[in-house]
């Protein structure tokens, strides 16, 4: 959405929601990103599943009426020296299920957006989602805190779960290993959403092994994608920004990165829910894993 110090209404959530409106042939019925009023619409349905990725504490202490909650730590967590690694597909299927998500269900993801390390954690669990199975999965625009901002109903009541046995179809198109992206080196993007000085290697995360990129990568960082307020900017502005790195061809194969995998899928998921982009992966391991290979390119 544009610039703005106070979240609207009305003609305001008309638009987003034409806006994300998923593109046709999609495989999914729900937009990629929802507002707070289509949520507030639809919290009835029998297959609406609302995911609470906040701290636990937080969500104790007031969430949207009947939302779940597993902390974002618990989809990406630390896997031998890496920090954010999407868990084994078994524990992954026993802690979807915990929730009540089957493969048909509706998922809509609350996060926080106090941080910029919090706005991204919607987009990769959402991704993970994904990637086990679930068709139908989407991000609440602005998370909890413009659902608070807007008086709408919270709770502290934590809901009864009823679990299901998750079986879902895990896809292998959606992350990309190392060893995928150096058997497809020079045919794809590979796309570094790291702010500007990071991708010139100006600077570093301490958990990464030395500073630079992949060569060739191309920089759209993450925060662009956001207002000030925490929300998506248009799809419009979403669109001229990643054709202006990426360009416009829509099959063209796109592989972003960062440097832990967290970031990431947020770029990901707006070029492949929202901007119709038809092959793009996350490489989950980041410049933590490649910088720490010295057989792989480097600058």
């Amino acid at each position: 959405m544009k610039n703005r110090s106070v979240f609207t209404a009305g003609l305001v959530t008309a638009v987003f929601i034409f806006l994300f409106l998923p593109l046709p042939g999609w495989s999914q019925d729900l937009e990629a990103i929802v507002s707070t009023q289509w949520l507030e619409n639809n919290l009835s349905r029998p297959d609406m599943v609302i995911l609470d990725v906040r701290k636990v504490e937080d969500y104790r202490n007031g969430h949207i009426v009947g939302a779940v909650n597993l902390f974002y730590r618990a989809w990406a967590f630390k896997k031998k020296h890496l920090y954010a690694e999407i868990p084994d597909q078994d524990d992954l299927s026993e802690m979807i299920g915990s929730a009540g998500i089957s493969p048909g269900s509706r998922v809509v993801v609350v996060g926080s957006t106090g941080t910029p390390q919090e706005k991204v954690h919607g987009a990769r669990v959402a991704c993970t989602l994904k990637f086990a199975g679930v068709k139908n999965v989407a991000i609440l625009d602005g998370g909890f805190e413009k659902w608070t901002y807007e008086s709408r109903k919270i709770s502290k009541i934590i809901p009864q779960t009823i679990p299901t046995i998750f079986k879902g179809h895990f896809r292998q198109d959606l992350f990309a290993d190392k060893a995928y992206i150096v058997s497809r080196w020079g045919k794809m993007i590979l796309l570094d959403v790291r702010e500007k000085e990071y991708y010139l290697g100006e600077k570093k995360l301490d958990c990464v092994e030395k500073a630079g990129r992949m060569p060739g990568a191309r920089n759209l960082p993450t925060s662009l994608a956001f207002t000030p307020s925490g929300t998506f900017m248009e799809r419009e502005s979403l669109a001229s920004l990643a054709e202006s790195v990426v360009g416009q061809d829509r099959d063209r194969e796109i592989v972003t990165y960062c440097d832990t995998g967290q970031c990431c899928p947020t770029w990901a998921l707006l070029l492949k829910e929202a901007l119709g982009y038809r092959q793009v992966r996350i490489y989950d391991g980041g410049l933590q894993e490649w910088m720490a290979d010295p057989d792989v390119p480097q600058e």
